[in-house]
């Protein structure tokens, strides 16, 4: 009897180490270096790219997003649409909307200012109740 009890108790101890490192959160090893470990100065070096420059100047490396598809080939700049060159233009706050005359902004600013101006009226509308 004692000899099926400690058979017992061995197989509950061991389902009880599996569950706990099964149930346990575990992160990659060797995620943080020491800083004055010898292969840290060789880990952050930038690698050698395996590509070649006439590679690199013809093609977007790393844009495919199919499983049997090849990236994509850059264009010339006229086989572009016009609007994709305007995507990262400043555009004008709010505080300078609020200068400029209401009647002579063009539709698109003016959208944007009632945008904004909505925004920032909210924020302080909020801001008046919280303090009550």
């Amino acid at each position: 009897m004692p000899i099926t009890l400690m058979k017992s108790l061995r197989n509950i101890t061991t389902i009880n180490q599996i569950v706990g490192v099964v149930g346990r959160r575990t992160f990659a090893a060797g995620g943080a270096k020491k800083k004055g470990s010898k292969g840290a100065a060789a880990a952050d070096a930038p690698k050698a790219s395996l590509l070649s420059k006439e590679v690199k100047s013809t093609t977007v490396f790393g844009a495919n997003i199919l499983k049997d598809g090849q990236d994509p080939k850059i264009l010339p700049d006229s086989e572009y649409p016009d609007w994709l060159w305007h995507l990262l233009d400043k555009r004008s706050p709010l505080s300078e909307l609020r200068r400029k005359d209401i009647e002579s902004l063009p539709y698109e600013d003016l959208k944007r200012f009632v945008k904004l101006d909505n925004r920032a009226r909210i924020k302080e509308n909020n801001s008046v109740k919280a303090k009550n």
